[in-house]
């Protein structure tokens, strides 16, 4: 391709690097020079122009972009129409964006001139929002470069995981000090926040903060009437030997891990009963604002599997807002 200033008279079929006027005539930034327009642009004084003109076997920025943003477009994912060498990426439902890392770095690595932006791998996206833009920089690229960003994206690398329905199970357990109210904010919270992911609460159980009433009551429960567990306790769980680990443990559940590398929401337990999710809530869960129990919970709705290994590594860009209401803020600072 080549780029340069050259005379008006020999810009015709060029692409315009940047805007220029031609008296009340305004020529903009990637306008193809026709004859006539390089006739205005003389009668105005303009002498000479910046243009690019495209060499055999080079592709126009707009379908550079479009076949590129194709290729990284999976499941999920709407193209938009390209312009100016732009073409961006949206999401067709409600989920959670996944995204190949290790592909897009590549991509990104190969040429300068092609770029692929995204939104945060695991972030919560709506329908619609805008989740990755192609951009091409210069006016065109050679067809056999973008044939080679096609080839570092095998696969689609982008993709929105979508939430399914899910019925989840809401136990709360309780001191005899605790209010009631305490308790049903907790259940509206958790029933809101439900409801936004697509799903409802199945039911609702209230039971002594006790190993024992823990492990009795889901040993009554019907595996088959849930699709989630979610267990809130009058206190939040310090160790593995706690009463809800311990309760699930007993009656041959599987703890998979307790804690997490994000604030709010350290104290957060993953595990696994009669083959469901079960998640020990924390008690910043009692509050809407976003904290770590939302990301786990948002990828079981996606239908994206949650292990130990996922959890520890959450900890980049898990230092989330503070919630005021708690007992002992971050920082030591008296609330």
């Amino acid at each position: 391709m080549f780029f340069g200033t050259v005379p008006v008279a020999e810009a015709a079929g060029g692409v315009l690097a940047h805007r220029v006027r031609a008296a009340e005539k305004v020529l903009a930034k990637g306008h193809a020079l026709s004859a006539e327009d390089c006739a205005s642009l003389a009668l105005a004084g303009v002498a000479e122009v910046t243009i690019a003109r495209l060499s055999p076997g080079d592709m126009p920025e707009d379908e550079a972009a479009r076949r590129l943003a194709r290729q990284a477009a999976g499941p999920g994912i709407r193209c938009a129409e390209a312009f100016t060498g732009r073409v961006n990426l949206f999401a067709e439902a409600d989920g959670v964006l996944v995204l190949d890392e290790a592909a897009i770095h590549a991509f990104n690595a190969l040429d300068e001139g092609m770029t692929l932006a995204t939104l945060s791998p695991f972030r919560r996206v709506k329908a619609n929002e805008m989740v990755g833009t192609v951009k091409i920089i210069p006016f065109a690229l050679p067809g056999a470069m973008v044939k080679a960003g096609c080839q570092t994206l095998p696969a689609p690398p982008i993709r929105v995981a979508a939430f399914r329905p899910k019925r989840v199970g809401l136990i709360l357990l309780a001191t005899p000090e605790m209010k009631p109210s305490v308790l049903n904010k907790t259940a509206r919270v958790t029933a809101e926040r439900v409801a936004s992911l697509g799903g409802a609460i199945a039911f609702e159980r209230r039971l002594p903060h006790r190993k024992e009433a823990l492990a009795e009551a889901l040993q009554a429960l019907d595996p088959k009437a849930l699709d989630i567990l979610i267990i809130f306790g009058a206190a939040a769980i310090s160790d593995r030997r706690d009463v809800i680990p311990a309760a699930i443990d007993a009656i041959g559940g599987r703890v998979i891990h307790l804690g997490m590398p994000v604030d709010p929401g350290n104290l957060l337990l993953l595990a696994e009963w009669a083959g469901k999710p079960a998640l020990g809530a924390p008690g910043c869960a009692r509050s809407p604002a976003e904290n770590g129990f939302d990301w786990v919970l948002e990828r079981l709705f996606a239908d994206l599997p949650v292990t130990a290994r996922d959890i520890r590594a959450m900890g980049v860009g898990g230092l989330l807002m503070e919630i005021i209401s708690r007992p002992q803020p971050r920082a030591g600072e008296e609330a």
